[in-house]
């Protein structure tokens, strides 16, 4: 069967391959102009050399003569001047802490007193108590303001087993105030305020199998809990109640960020200047009138018997994630 023709039309037949433009212009034009340019270049080139070594003969010659070297070095030449560091000036808060501080610090310098003075600043804390009778381990740990009150000599604050709380009666410096706070009680509240005379030391109670609040895990030689001694200031006759101060606690108001309402059960927690300011001012504004605190002096027999008697050790301060008194 023959094969279908194709329907488009013939091509012609192709003309014979012409030579590259390229190729034709080049042999038709003379030398190419770079091949000039670069003839030209290596004579200037000579020429330069040429120049060079006339000037270095006659530097060399002036040399032999004067004793003075006219050729210029790359040592000798004036190195460009370096431009001068630029130094970030700081931001406005930033330029105000500073100025801040540096007239602190000439302050101090000027006035040691009040150096000194903000060395021995006083902190402020609050401490729970169970006023009413509650046996741990067979033994009542009643204890109330009136109890503090009735002391002759400085009062153990013992049986804390919350690390948080426990930090910070190793916090506590001696001459810091605080805040007796009766709890677990039918109107639990701020009952009076008390003093630090004594700082932290081992809470010897962990170790008695007799003691309320026994730990076997703290030991003598390594005790995990600590002590301070306080005695008894004020006591008011009108309590700051609960109730109050979680009213006075609320976002906004001037308890807002008291530890005592954002942490509840810690039974030993800080106080800022201020909220202890705005307590003590709203106990008068409750009609309290102070009680007149007892003179109470640390007999020196005491206190060498009791420092005979507290190992020395060091204090390993875990921090574990329980925030609740045991």
């Amino acid at each position: 069967m023959p094969k279908r023709k194709s329907t488009h039309a013939e091509e012609p037949a192709a003309e014979p391959r012409r030579r590259s433009m390229r190729l034709q212009n080049t042999e038709d034009e003379p030398e190419p102009v770079a091949e000039v340019s670069l003839k030209a270049g290596k004579k200037s080139a000579k020429k330069e050399v040429e120049e060079r070594a006339v000037k270095k003969g006659k530097a060399l010659k002036a040399y032999e003569e004067t004793g003075k070297d006219e050729r210029v070095s790359k040592k000798s030449r004036p190195s460009r001047a370096k431009p001068e560091a630029v130094t970030k000036k700081p931001s406005t808060p930033a330029k105000k802490a500073i100025e801040k501080a540096t007239k602190r610090d000439e302050t101090k310098k000027a006035s040691p007193s009040l150096a000194a003075e903000e060395s021995t600043e006083k902190n402020y804390w609050l401490m729970k108590a169970e006023p009413e009778t509650r046996y741990e381990n067979g033994v009542d740990v009643k204890f109330s303001i009136d109890d503090l009150a009735a002391k002759t000599e400085p009062e153990p604050w013992d049986g804390i087993r919350n690390y948080a709380a426990r930090n910070n009666l190793r916090a506590m410096k001696k001459g810091d105030l605080a805040f007796f706070y009766h709890s677990n009680c039918k109107e639990p509240g701020i009952m009076g305020t008390m003093e630090i005379v004594q700082e932290h030391s081992p809470d010897l109670s962990a170790h008695d199998p007799t003691a309320p609040y026994y730990d076997p895990k703290s030991k003598p030689s390594d005790p995990k809990w600590s002590v301070v001694h306080v005695k008894f200031r004020h006591k008011f006759t009108v309590p700051i109640t609960l109730k109050e101060l979680k009213e006075l606690g609320a976002p906004g108001k001037p308890l807002g960020n008291m530890q005592l309402i954002k942490q509840s059960r810690l039974s030993v927690s800080k106080v800022s200047a201020a909220e202890w300011e705005f307590l003590e001012a709203l106990a008068v504004e409750k009609g309290n009138e102070y009680i007149v605190p007892l003179e109470i002096t640390i007999d020196p027999e005491w206190l060498a018997k009791y420092e005979a008697e507290v190992p020395v050790c060091s204090y390993p301060c875990p921090t574990p994630d329980d925030d609740e008194d045991l």
